[in-house]
């Protein structure tokens, strides 16, 4: 008999951590694309001279699953801690963990956003600052939450959670019948479960740049439908996961075939909206509705099949890949200002576009390491965050 992959409850779940980890770092390449992308002057800080459709194939595949699996993974460890914990000891957690970095690093985060805007708009205009553009005061409908929108929405999800959690009536019978509900969402039809409520959600959203796909909810307190279905969905389908994580080793076994049709999905998607960012509204029509459960199937079906990836090979204790795991909440939470800063810089340039991206990446990524190992990991900072201070460099058993 094949040994668990999924162990004790206790234990670190070295290979789901992992793959939160790669969640994370992939936001960091999604962003770190957008520069290159043809027409991003229209939706970007700054633009490339040279833009490439090669890099919007960067942004696009791991743009369509990187906040699904990072939202399922986080309502797996969200429940788990609160059964170590208690409800009163995980809302102390999360509150110091999540709710603070928002709470502290929104408005700073978001004036170095403005100020790289400001340098940006300062070299186009050849040393003259424009005015700055009309926007609507600070509402509940209009707040810019930039990239730490996860954070507001991840804190409504627990509150979700710490209510359904808390309502009475939660017999035995009832407790069944959610559990055979979670295991044909993670049986191998679950992707087409899943992407029927998300794929009409997504078609009906007013004005929706498809090829963008899931609209982010990073400009108002008030999460867009789909947004709220597709993220709000994974979560759950993350917290429920927990009591049944047997379910996971079958994910497991089954990455070929979860793998296979995000493939095909997602090659359909990309022959239907191209390589090029299409910046016109989908119409609301059958095309659009196909395209729409498409694209979602693609999303959970890498979902599904990087998590069995995590747990098929990456299980064991590697430090390294613990340190990454560990280094990828703070690198996601700073990367954005710095990796702004760094494609104006390159926007000066006239290098092959792969040579700007990657020069790009691999400095932030190096200043966002060092920066954690020297200011964060071992440090109030990193107990804030991380939930206690670690120890600087890799950690053996």
């Amino acid at each position: 008999m094949q040994p668990s992959i999924v162990p004790p409850s206790r234990e670190r779940l070295h290979g789901l951590d992992a793959v939160r980890g790669i969640a994370l770092l992939l936001g960091v390449i999604v962003h770190a694309s957008m520069s290159w992308l043809p027409g991003a002057q229209y939706f970007w800080l700054t633009h490339d001279t040279s833009p490439s459709d090669f890099a919007g194939l960067v942004f696009y595949v791991p743009h369509m699953f990187r906040m699904l699996l990072f939202f399922l993974l986080a309502g797996f460890f969200a429940r788990m801690a609160c059964e170590r914990r208690g409800a009163k000891g995980f809302i102390r957690d999360r509150a110091r963990r999540i709710g603070m970095p928002l709470l502290v690093g929104w408005g700073p985060m978001l004036a170095t956003i403005l100020a790289v805007g400001a340098w940006a708009a300062w070299l186009a205009n050849n040393g003259q600052l424009p005015p700055p553009p009309e926007t609507p005061p600070l509402s509940p409908s209009h707040f810019p939450l930039t990239h730490l929108w996860f954070l507001y929405v991840l804190l409504l999800c627990y509150l979700a959670a710490l209510a359904l959690r808390a309502m009475p009536g939660r017999s035995d019978a009832v407790r069944r019948m959610v559990d055979a509900g979670v295991r044909m969402l993670a049986s191998p039809i679950g992707p087409l479960l899943l992407a029927l409520p998300l794929g009409a959600a997504l078609c009906a959203h007013a004005q929706w740049y498809a090829w963008f796909g899931i609209p982010t909810p990073d400009q108002s307190l008030y999460p867009n439908l789909a947004a709220s279905i597709a993220f709000g969905s994974a979560f759950g389908l993350g917290w429920l996961l927990q009591r049944q994580p047997v379910l996971l080793q079958n994910w497991a076994m089954r990455w070929p075939l979860h793998l296979a049709i995000a493939l095909l999905a997602t090659a359909g998607c990309l022959w239907h909206a191209g390589l090029a960012p299409r910046l016109v509204p989908a119409a609301q029509d059958i095309a659009t509705l196909a395209y729409a459960v498409s694209y979602a199937i693609a999303g959970w079906s890498w979902t599904f099949a990087l998590v069995g990836l995590g747990l098929r090979f990456l299980s064991a204790h590697s430090p390294w890949r613990r340190y990454l795991a560990d280094a990828s909440y703070w690198i996601y939470l700073a990367h954005l200002p710095l990796v702004m800063a760094l494609q104006v810089a390159m926007s000066r340039v006239r290098w092959p576009w792969y040579v700007e991206f990657a020069s790009v990446l691999l400095a932030a990524i190096v200043v966002l390491l060092v920066s954690y190992d020297l200011l964060v990991r071992n440090t109030a900072i990193g107990a804030w965050l991380n939930g206690r201070r670690k120890p600087r460099g890799l950690e053996r058993r």
